[in-house]
This record gives C-alpha cells, structure tokens and sequence, in this order.
C-alpha cells in the first residue's frame, strides 16, 4: 500500500471543554497510524489551547500548511467538540487538498457543561462556512464517529482513496501511440477537455514505435526486460522470434514511457503491429497495468485515464475489459473480457500467451502472438468508464465482484464472470448516455473514494445509474 500523508487540523471554540483536545491529538494520529498512512501536526504549543479557534490561529496554521506544500495529500478536520467555523476557513481556505470533516460523537453519560462536545451540531456550522466559501470537503455517514472505531476506519480508507484519485488525475499524462483506428469511432475524445482538467495528452505515431524498435539493440535493456516477461506468463508453443519481437517491442514502449513522462498509455494495437513487427502487444500491456503505468488498448485515452484512477482508489492494477458477453440467462451477470491485457495480478494465476486467433483469421496466422489467455480472478471489483462531452469529463462508477464462474475452455482471451446488482438497467443507462463499449476494472470495492475525488474535487460529472 502507498501510504497517504495527512495534516491533522483540530478545530476549538471557547466555551466548550479543551479537555478533550489533547486526547483527540493522540487518538487521531493513532488512526492515522494504525491505517498505514502518516500524520502531519502542528505544535500543540503554537495556538491556545493546542487547536485552532481564531482567524488569527487559523492564519498560523495556514502558515503551517504553506510551509509543507507538497509533502500532504489530504487535511482531516477534527472536531473534538463544536469548533470555530472562521479558524477553520483562515487555515483551510488554500489547502489545495481534500479535506475530510470528523466530528466526535457525545457519550450519552457525559452530557454536563464540562463533558459535552456538541461536535454533531459544529460540524454543520463548519460545513454550511464551507459551503458559503466555496471551500470542497468530504463528510462521510455516519456524521460522528470516534477516530478508533471502525466507522472511522472506514471513511479513512475512502477518504484516502479519494486523496489518492486526486492527487494522480490532477497532473495526469497520458501517451496516446497511434492513430485512432478507423473503425472505433467509439473511443474518440476531446484532447482540450482532458487538458483543462489537468490532463495532457501526449501523442505519437506508430512510425516512431517501428523507428525505436528496428534501431533497439540486445543490450542490458532487452536482458531484463525478457527475464522479466519469461516469468510474467506461459510460453509454450511461442516461436523464439516471436518472443524476441516481443521484448523488443516491450523496450521500446518502456523507453517512450521514460523519455516523456507518461503516466499512462492508450495503443493503438491492432492491425498495424501485427502487419509490421509481426507480435500482439496485450501482454505487454498486461505488465505495464502489474507496474502501475495505466495501458489501454485500442487507443481508448479516456479508459487510460480512468484506470488511472481506479488504480489510485485500490491501490491495485486496472484494466480494460469489453462489456462482452451474456452468462447465460442469469440477468445480472455478463462475461468481461479483452485479448489479454489483463494484469497477471488480477488473474488466477500466469496466463498462456498464444496467436491472436482473431487476428490470424483476417491477417495470417503467426503474427498476432502475444495474448495472454487467462480467466480474471474472482473476487469483489470496481468498475467506470470516463467519456468526454461537450467540453466535459462525465462519467459512470459502480461496484460488483468476479464470481469465478467457469467459462468455456475455448473461450479466447482474458475474461472473467461479473455479477453486478441491477445489471440490465446499468447496461441500459451506459448505452443511452453514449458510452463506449469498454470498462475500466480494479480489485475491492472503492467506488466511494473514486466517486468522492471525481465529484467533489475534480469536477466531473456523474451518470447515474
């Protein structure tokens, strides 16, 4: 797990109890902690009462913050009892992050002037200030919760999710390498749209993959990068010259990646590839995904970008899957699947690369190896497509699990039985607000986090379902 650094900020106002705010301290770093993620404090002795109450003590935090730009990716905001709406909106106002509101919750034996809190009530006078400024903020149910419960657990978790998202798609480059094949007119996408939400698409003819790939060398690049891929999946069968071109190929995008700081990539991986350099690349973009690099096919950008995403909410590898398949005539089930870009760690185990037979029906058999054929894991899973419209990043978000259900034995590609509740009415609102017929994938159920970070912090828009 990448850990998530966190300014803890504890709110105060006079006449209630300071009792409880050196408690609070220890317990919500104790969370913090516990959770794998770091704390970030200011000085108890720099306000008061060890917590912000005035503008002025607001302003010393903010100070604070200013003094550590860079170095936290989310603010908690603590309520150890009401707080000062105004302390709060001096030192938060230019977090420049998410910021997760915590209110403590009352003991109903502690309700006298000297114990109780009224944290309940302070955390919407903190929200409504908020609000009137402008200022972005996550409120998880239920709306009080101790920090060492697992209430709190919990909207931890999704909080840093949230943060994670954010932090990844706000500066975002995604390579685009290729043109986009004439007839997926289903994966065009506003290039502007992206950038004006911190997305820069870099992009790149496949004249410059063959240009690299016929000028690489056997060198120590081409050693680890096919030691690498001899452990990453089955061989059998695989001509050698096949399995050369491959690293070869594997090399080239490695050095793409590197020399322009791509975060992510969308190939174009078919048909020229396969004509030119004699290989199928979704084995290679299954081992970018393992590596944390989002690698889409079939030059689907936008997927680019939301396996982005999804990868930052899970902390686990993504991928790109069809909406392909009925299961039979379970309603809310479906098979997802693609040639075999699947990230072995989201499969049951290292897949067998063959001939892409699809390919090989239309182009001649021999050039299309490179699909990984495996069967996805079961397990729960998170779904979202992203499109751009109008000038805008829309988006749907859903969650589901791989229930590991048998396929057929000569099923080709990579694919996986998906149960998701109300399934038909999904499928139904996908194909009315225009979505293309991808899906973007990742393990564990994260859609709250991804949802918060998209809607809240980024701007996008929601398709509901």
């Amino acid at each position: 797990m990448h850990p998530v650094t966190f300014a803890l900020f504890f709110g105060h106002r006079g006449i209630f109890p300071e009792t409880h705010i050196a408690a609070a301290r220890q317990e919500l770093r104790t969370a913090v902690e516990r959770a794998g993620h770091r704390a970030l404090l200011l000085d108890p002795a720099a306000t008061r009462a060890g917590a912000v109450e005035t503008a002025a003590e607001g302003r010393r935090y903010a100070r604070f913050l200013a003094e550590h730009r860079g170095h936290y990716d989310g603010v908690i905001l603590c309520l150890p009892n009401f707080g000062d709406e105004n302390g709060a909106v001096a030192a938060l106002q230019d977090a420049g992050v998410p910021i997760l509101v915590q209110a403590y919750p009352d003991a109903l034996d502690k309700m006298g002037v000297h114990d109780r809190r009224d944290a309940f009530c302070g955390k919407f006078s903190i929200m409504d200030v908020f609000c009137q400024h402008g200022i972005p903020f996550t409120a998880f149910p239920p709306h009080t919760a101790h920090p060492l419960t697992p209430a709190f657990a919990a909207h931890l978790s999704a909080f840093a999710a949230a943060c994670r998202v954010v932090k990844r798609l706000r500066r975002l480059t995604v390579g685009a390498i290729g043109a986009r094949t004439t007839a997926f007119k289903t994966i065009r996408f506003d290039e502007v749209a992206l950038q004006r939400a911190g997305i820069t698409t870099e992009t790149f003819d496949l004249s410059e993959v063959f240009r690299r790939f016929h000028e690489s060398d056997a060198g120590d690049a081409f050693a680890a990068k096919a030691e690498r891929l001899a452990g990453y999946a089955g061989w059998d069968g695989v001509p050698d010259d096949a399995f050369t071109r491959l690293v070869k190929l594997g090399v080239v995008l490695d050095d793409m990646i590197a020399a322009y700081g791509l975060d992510a990539i969308a190939l174009r991986c078919w048909n020229e590839i396969e004509q030119e350099l004699g290989v199928c690349p979704c084995v290679l973009l299954g081992e970018l995904n393992d590596r944390g690099i989002a690698a889409a096919c079939e030059l689907d950008v936008c997927n680019a970008v939301i396996m982005a995403a999804l990868h930052a909410a899970s902390d686990q590898p993504a991928t790109c899957l069809d909406w392909n398949n009925n299961y039979g005539d379970a309603e809310d089930k479906c098979i997802l699947f693609h040639c075999g870009p699947v990230p072995r760690s989201l499969m049951t185990g290292a897949g067998q690369v063959v001939d892409n037979p699809l390919l090989a029906k239309t182009l001649g058999p021999g050039c299309g190896y490179g699909c990984n054929v495996g069967r996805i894991a079961a397990g729960p899973m998170t779904f979202a497509s992203l499109q751009t419209t109008d000038g805008r990043l829309r988006f749907y978000l859903g969650e589901g699990a791989f229930t590991g259900e048998p396929i057929a034995d000569d099923f080709f590609g990579c694919a996986g039985v998906a149960e998701i509740a109300g399934l038909q009415a999904k499928l139904r609102t996908i194909g009315y607000a225009g979505y293309r017929h991808h899906v973007g994938v990742t393990s564990g159920h994260v859609a709250q986090g991804a949802r918060e970070a998209f809607v809240r912090y980024l701007g996008y828009e929601e398709t509901g379902w």
